[in-house]
């Protein structure tokens, strides 16, 4: 079967049937520029690493200041340790750098394949989605040096308490990580909205149990001693939570007038 290519792979609505190899070859170019991309990005980021570190090491600066605690620190143990770190976060802020290009590789790959409306919402989503997750990640970042000082504050004084590098960044990347998709997750319930597979009055029903499973996330994320992160991360979760309900039903709304403008009949629960 001949593969009929257009000239411009990134251009949509052209005719895109390609053979599986000619598919394979487009994989392997756009992968290859993504590497490439986040290559360019790590080495930008290595040589910030410092001041990240120091940034990041603020909360243990804090503490070490503190009465009665004298010996606290970001522990390296191996010779190759600060490296280490430095390689990882380098990899971690590579990868928002270079995001505008391997984000744009995959979707160049996969636009071909849908249509001009799915194309619209899929702008849409990663509109809505990347503000939203960096503003997670944001709130992390404020949160995070109180949650480490409280936790800090359940060592006996007098105690020396050191922070293994590995283990602190890991703690760090992960709380940042998991508050981002937090924030992000509204953003599902619009698309699966907007996909016909739950309704905007249906979203609102199941308030009860979003307030429930945000109060819940929002406990087990932040230290039990510091409610004030914990309502904070609750409050923003239930407020994205109501903007996801109020846009779904916005579309509802516009869909049947749509749908009577059209003749459609709507189809009963």
């Amino acid at each position: 079967m001949s593969a009929l290519e257009s000239a411009d792979p990134g251009t949509p609505g052209r005719d895109r049937r390609m053979s599986l190899g000619a598919h394979l070859v487009e994989l392997r170019r756009r992968l290859f520029i993504a590497a490439g991309a986040l290559v360019v990005g790590m080495i930008i980021a290595f040589i910030i690493t410092g001041p990240v570190i120091d940034l990041l090491s603020i909360p243990i600066a804090a503490i070490a200041e503190e009465e009665g605690r004298e010996y606290v620190g970001l522990n390296f143990t191996t010779v190759t340790s600060g490296f280490d770190l430095r390689m990882r976060i380098a990899f971690a802020i590579g990868l928002l750098i270079s995001a505008p290009v391997w984000l744009w590789q995959v979707w160049a790959f996969v636009m071909p394949g849908l249509t001009k409306k799915e194309t619209q919402y899929t702008w849409g989503f990663l509109g809505a989605a990347i503000p939203l997750f960096f503003g997670g990640c944001t709130v992390a970042f404020f949160v995070l040096p109180h949650v480490i000082e409280i936790m800090a504050g359940f060592v006996p004084t007098g105690m020396a308490q050191f922070f293994d590098y590995a283990t602190y960044y890991d703690f760090v990347f992960k709380f940042l990580l998991v508050l981002g998709i937090a924030f992000v997750l509204p953003v599902f319930l619009v698309a699966l909205n907007l996909a016909g597979v739950v309704s905007g009055k249906e979203i609102l029903k199941g308030w009860r149990v979003a307030i429930l499973v945000c109060t819940i996330f929002a406990a087990v994320t932040t230290p039990p001693a510091d409610v004030f992160s914990m309502l904070l991360l609750m409050g923003s979760m239930i407020v994205l939570y109501f903007a996801a309900t109020l846009i779904s039903m916005l579309f509802d709304r516009r869909k049947r007038k749509a749908d009577a403008a059209a003749g459609i009949e709507p189809v009963s629960a």
